[in-house]
């Protein structure tokens, strides 16, 4: 009887121990590893049981690896399984690198959600996995690298707390050294198992790197951020000395908070990304930003030993009130904004409670279309009061177009929008059209105007630019907002003249509505109110 047809029988019959018997030689013998997934579910709370099946697979899977060397510790005191489903696209990731899939990975989060104890087992068990691979670990200090080192160290030498042992039987500790951290597993080598150094230290002759070579917060934070010089020596060091201890087949990882468009890890993004000689490199990027799109946490974890959404929305307040929103999103959402193009701030916009005293003199939206799979759709709700747009609501969303659609379609309802602008091109003109469809539909009259005058790339950013005065003097936003409201504020406020803009959607939009009201279309005749 073949392998896989025994093991059938037994789970059948609920033999259990016969079943895990027969899997372990079939997990062996090839591609079995979604077979152990499925048995762990069929095994229940049989912890036994469970356990053996992470022991078999925690050589092969950084996963298991970790699941099964916290398996004694009391839930609260485990690094992984708290943060386990937050952190999973990661660790998947990782292993990616691990089997050969990825060239490079670069990995962004907020500060302390895990990062640093997740690369301390991370190396520790690519360096169990292949003692003779030099594996080398760089940052912007020593004291971050001795941080990294102290904690391997902690892992390898309580094997009480970490069971890695019964995983790697085999695998000793060879050899250490606190003063230059090195760390050899099985054998003394010219080149360590584990090497640690400052990006500003000595490199050269240190690490003959064919494991991995990894980069984790090259840069020191906002002063050096701020430092067009300092930025390019960083960069110097990491291109003339980082990079050339890895030999051609060593993976590189990259980690840390994304501070400029010009720093480290941007200018690696931007040679992948665009040199043709890199086409065959393969990389991947996992951002996982402290505030998701519906402005709820990604890092709640469970036992309490994360942050929730009040947290980090009370940390974005706090950098507006500073008038440092660029802050907030390179160290908590991940997305590098050039300081010195930021066209608006918080504090030099106009604000209102919600309130508004009269009728207004119109009521429109500016739409700026998109189908949805990564670009917004955006579009501002004004009420005009002469020459002050009050923005009381907005859509922001990049969901497909039939559900924006029915958005647009029940907020001009709830507002009573009377007016409605919306661009479109080959690609999006039927969006605006599909509206005004909709509205008829439902006995609405609203006079929507389609503009066949798409701007794209620079012409957009040049159209925001050359609006900003006009959307800082006459309109006035919310103070009080809600998750979709405060997502386009976050857009409008990290949108940069000098650098490159992922998503420059609900500006845009802003520019759209400023050019319908003021310039070239003469649809609304702003006018100036008494009260």
């Amino acid at each position: 009887m073949k392998l896989i047809e025994a093991y059938n029988e037994f789970v059948k019959n609920e033999m259990w121990d016969k079943a895990y018997a027969t899997l372990t030689h079939l997990y062996k013998s090839g591609n079995y590893y979604h077979v152990v997934k499925d048995f762990r579910k069929l095994i229940g709370k049989d912890r036994e049981l469970l356990k053996k099946t992470y022991l078999l697979t925690a050589r092969d899977y950084f996963d298991d690896f970790m699941i099964y060397i916290e398996w004694n510790r009391p839930l609260k005191e485990k690094f992984w399984l708290p943060r386990r489903s937050k952190l999973l696209p990661i660790v998947e990731a990782l292993q990616q690198l691990e089997e050969g899939e990825l060239d490079e990975l670069f990995l962004s989060q907020p500060p302390r959600t895990g990062k640093t104890t997740l690369m301390m087992f991370f190396l520790t068990w690519v360096m169990l996995r292949n003692s003779e691979r030099s594996n080398l670990y760089c940052s912007y200090t020593d004291s971050v690298v001795k941080v990294l080192y102290n904690g391997i160290l902690e892992v390898l030498n309580d094997t009480t707390t970490y069971l890695w042992k019964d995983v790697f039987p085999e695998c000793n500790i060879a050899s250490t050294d606190a003063k230059d951290l090195l760390i050899n597993i099985d054998r003394r080598k010219r080149y360590a198992s584990f090497t640690g150094r400052s990006l500003y230290g000595t490199l050269n002759g240190a690490c003959d790197c064919n494991g991995y070579a990894i980069g984790d917060d090259l840069i020191s934070g906002i002063e050096e951020a701020m430092n067009k010089d300092r930025l390019n020596n960083a960069w110097s060091k990491v291109d003339n000395n980082f990079l050339p201890r890895a030999k051609q087949n060593a993976k590189l990882l990259w980690i840390g908070t994304r501070w400029s468009l010009t720093d480290p890890i941007a200018r690696r993004l931007d040679v992948l990304s665009n040199d043709p000689k890199f086409k065959d490199r393969r990389f991947k990027v996992v951002n996982i930003p402290a505030l998701n799109e519906n402005d709820e946490s990604n890092f709640d974890y469970a036992c309490g030993v994360g942050f929730n959404s009040e947290f980090y929305q009370q940390r974005r307040a706090s950098f507006e009130r500073n008038n440092d929103t660029a802050s907030w999103l390179a160290q908590y959402q991940g997305e590098p904004i050039e300081r010195d193009g930021a066209v608006f701030s918080p504090d030099e916009l106009r604000y209102f409670n919600g309130d508004l005293e009269g009728d207004p003199d119109s009521i429109f939206m500016a739409i700026d279309p998109s189908w949805g799979g990564g670009d917004f759709v955006a579009s501002p709700i004004i009420y005009q009061y002469g020459t002050d747009l009050f923005v009381k609501d907005v859509v922001y969303s990049n969901a497909e177009k039939n559900y924006t659609q029915s958005e647009v379609i029940s907020k001009v309802l709830k507002h009573k929008v009377t007016r409605i602008y919306c661009e479109g091109n080959k690609m999006t003109g039927s969006y605006g059209q599909d509206i005004s469809r909709l509205l008829k539909e439902k006995n609405y009259h609203c006079n929507v105007q389609i503009s066949t005058k798409h701007f794209t790339g620079t012409g957009k950013e040049q159209r925001i630019f050359d609006k900003a005065p006009d959307i800082r003097e006459n309109m006035i936003f919310l103070d009080k907002r809600d998750k979709e409201y405060e997502l386009f504020m976050q857009n409008v406020f990290s949108f940069s003249i000098m650098g490159k803009n992922k998503h420059d959607d609900a500006p845009d939009s802003l520019a759209m509505a400023v050019t319908f009201l003021i310039r070239g279309e003469n649809i609304i005749v702003a006018k100036k109110r008494t009260f």
